[in-house]
């Protein structure tokens, strides 16, 4: 029931003298009953402390921009879903070589397409084989220098292990791509490029839709190329096993992604609202257009860095009796602590924080099911640092 006392806050009614007594008394009636239903069953109106009730309202207007574009996005989803014809029989699995499977491979890929606007998608649980890898947006997340070979993984099977190379593309100045050094970076080796949309554990800004779109342009082969390497030449994309029932999570996930993905967003500018109001760096800034969902905060100490995470961790509805603890985690060069109590463990897109305990000692929030967990928990932050 917090839900209507928080869209009420978040969305305040806008008043108007020319709708007369009626509309007046209409909604003093619609109001007073959402009042009453909500202090029937909380007691109170207000869910949030202060601080986050405050940025609640400040947020209005970039709470609202965010509900359109999810409407906007819905709206391209439902008709790319329509012009796929997706019905209940692409959900179903196959096996082997998948030559009977019902069309819902051919229909995933013509929804995606449509929906990035791509001259053609190719998506499935497999993988593909490379002989290079090109990193055009700087280096990659911590986790992935063992899978590249940048750490020495101990002859434990990284790319390099089976005689992939690597080269990297540092980014520019400004934080954004080297145009210059991307335009001459691709090499005839060169079969895969590693396009870094999110931060990661870097102090930088994450890249834009139109970055990387500029970057595919610039460094992309045609799709049946990749099609051939992911199978084999002359079997392309229309083979292939696809167990149990991912094709639906597939299809169910991209339908729901654009109003996870608000949520989040929401969880983001709330985050950084409140984060910058008590005086501690934030990247992104607040209110400032958001390109992916992460949301850092500088700590500067590793005693906050460690109440920040054990107070979202409190505020998780899995796990909220562990004690997060920092430590070595496989992937990771220096001591890292999660707080991520989720369903789906490791989920990115659930509510969760993490940091590596290294100076600045930045804390980084993302996902979010609910706009309205992350307020619950900033409240449960505040109270501890």
């Amino acid at each position: 029931m917090s839900v209507l006392s928080c869209a009420a806050s978040a969305y305040p009614a806008r008043r108007s003298s020319s709708r007369g007594a009626r509309a007046s008394s209409a909604n003093a009636c619609s109001s007073s009953r959402v009042s009453a239903y909500v202090d029937g069953h909380r007691g109170v109106d207000r869910p949030f402390v202060a601080e986050v009730s405050k940025a609640v309202d400040a947020l209005h207007s970039e709470f609202r921009a965010v509900d359109d574009l999810v409407a906007y996005n819905t709206t391209r989803l439902l008709n790319a879903f329509q012009n796929a014809r997706v019905g209940s029989h692409h959900f179903a699995g196959c096996t082997g070589y998948g030559h009977d499977e019902a069309g819902g491979r051919e229909a995933l890929d013509k929804a995606f397409a449509e929906i990035f606007g791509a001259e053609s998608a190719l998506v499935r649980a497999q993988t593909d084989i490379m002989y290079q890898l090109l990193a055009v947006a700087g280096a990659p997340y911590d986790t992935l220098e063992e899978v590249v070979g940048i750490r020495d993984s101990n002859g434990l099977g990284s790319l390099k292990d089976f005689g992939v190379s690597y080269r990297e593309v540092p980014l520019a100045l400004d934080g954004g791509l080297d145009w210059a050094e991307v335009g001459v970076a691709v090499r005839p080796q060169t079969k895969c490029a590693l396009i870094q949309r999110s931060c990661g554990y870097s102090w930088r800004k994450s890249l834009s839709v139109n970055e990387i779109g500029k970057a595919i342009k610039m460094i992309k082969k045609w799709v049946a190329a990749a099609a051939a390497r992911l199978s084999a030449p002359g079997l392309g994309v229309d083979c292939g096993s696809t167990p149990g029932d991912i094709m639906r999570t597939f299809f169910q996930g991209l339908f729901l992604s654009p109003q996870m993905v608000g949520e989040a967003i929401k969880g983001s500018f709330l985050i950084a609202e409140v984060m910058a109001s008590k005086g501690y760096k934030v990247q992104p800034l607040p209110r400032a257009p958001r390109n992916d969902t992460v949301q850092a905060v500088q700590l500067g100490s590793r005693e906050l860095l460690l109440a920040f995470c054990e107070a979202v961790q409190r505020s998780c509805p899995v796990g909220s009796f562990i004690k997060p603890v920092a430590g070595l985690s496989p992937g990771y060069a220096s001591e890292v602590i999660f707080a991520d109590g989720t369903f789906i463990d490791g989920s990115t897109s659930e509510l969760s924080c993490d940091g590596p305990l290294r100076e600045p000692f930045s804390v980084f929030c993302q996902g979010g099911t609910h706009w309205t967990h992350w307020g619950l928990a900033l409240g449960e932050v505040l109270k501890s640092i």
